[in-house]
């Protein structure tokens, strides 16, 4: 006698109707959905806030001759553009930016992994040392602008002091348009590669003693590893600290104002600072907004051009 399977012929009683209703019902989101938007909906409305509107506003703002008060004024097309890349001081200001991405890369970077290198390993005095290092980092932009503005000094200034002491006449370098550019890298260099330094060795600490010590055993020296095994096992590190260097050296500000306000005659400028001066210290928020939406690009296209090819498996 053979018995036959009505299960399959006969579906439960409700199964039809509930399979229905779990098709027909309104999909919810899902609890990672919900998750994502209670955790990244915050830092997306800041975001929109502080970045995207304000960034439209100027955007619409370079369009127009306007002083920042009352409603916008004339529309004057691309008559703000045209006239911030005909001004000397914004050629003068652009090639300081350029100095300065120079100088951090070639000078402040290699010095501070240097450092990096020698204060890595744990000694007795090393975190006197990259105390020391790390100190000027944590000091204002503002308050270093005007320490060295007073060491600069012609008068009483530690360039005075080392200027008499030799028995020549102490130069004013602040107040010399050749030099004082070269006054202000020099405190960049000072200001900054401590934070990379840091960052270095955090990437230092991270590589395996036992590499560097399998080299050693191979024979390999200590410039020999530091080539083939510190520097490649560091090169994710590396090009972080560049990225943020350029950044940074792309939106220094608060050092140059204290330091020189852009002068003597407009020789130390950089883009903020000249969007500072020329654009809201003069009310003329239009030709402001213009430099801003320029160095907004020019920084854009740099991060996501950088990241996109140097750092997409970082």
């Amino acid at each position: 006698m053979t018995v036959q399977n009505t299960t399959a012929s006969h579906p439960r009683p409700g199964g039809i109707a509930a399979t229905w209703r779990r098709l027909n019902r309104p999909r919810g989101l899902s609890r990672n959905t919900l998750t994502a938007i209670v955790f990244v909906g915050p830092a997306i409305a800041l975001f929109v806030i502080f970045v995207v509107l304000p960034m439209a506003e100027a955007f619409t703002f370079s369009f127009y001759r306007w002083s920042g008060y009352g409603e916008l004024g004339d529309w004057v097309g691309l008559a703000n553009f045209d006239r911030m890349f005909g001004h000397p001081v914004f050629d003068r200001a652009l090639l300081n930016n350029f100095l300065i991405i120079l100088i951090s890369l070639s000078v402040s970077l290699p010095l501070a992994f240097m450092l990096a290198v020698l204060l890595a390993d744990r000694f007795p005095t090393v975190s006197v040392f990259r105390a020391i290092f790390f100190i000027p980092y944590i000091l204002a932009d503002v308050a270093a602008g005007l320490i060295w503005r007073y060491l600069y000094d012609g008068q009483y200034g530690i360039v005075a002091a080392t200027a008499q002491a030799f028995g020549a006449e102490a130069p004013y370098v602040l107040a010399d348009r050749d030099l004082a550019i070269y006054a202000v890298l020099l405190v960049v260099v000072w200001k900054y590669f401590g934070l990379h330094m840091i960052i270095y060795i955090a990437g230092l600490q991270s590589i395996p003693r036992e590499v560097r010590e399998a080299a050693f055993c191979d024979g390999a020296g200590w410039w020999t590893t530091l080539r083939h095994v510190t520097i490649p096992m560091t090169g994710p590190t590396i090009r972080l600290t560049v990225f943020f260097s350029i950044l940074g050296s792309l939106q220094l500000f608060d050092l140059i104002i204290p330091l020189t306000g852009g002068g003597p005659q407009n020789s130390t400028h950089t883009l903020v600072t000249y969007l500072y001066t020329f654009g809201i210290v003069r009310l003329n928020i239009g030709f402001g907004s213009a430099v801003g939406v320029v160095l907004f690009l020019i920084s854009i296209v740099f991060a996501f051009s950088y990241r996109r090819i140097l750092m997409r498996n970082d």
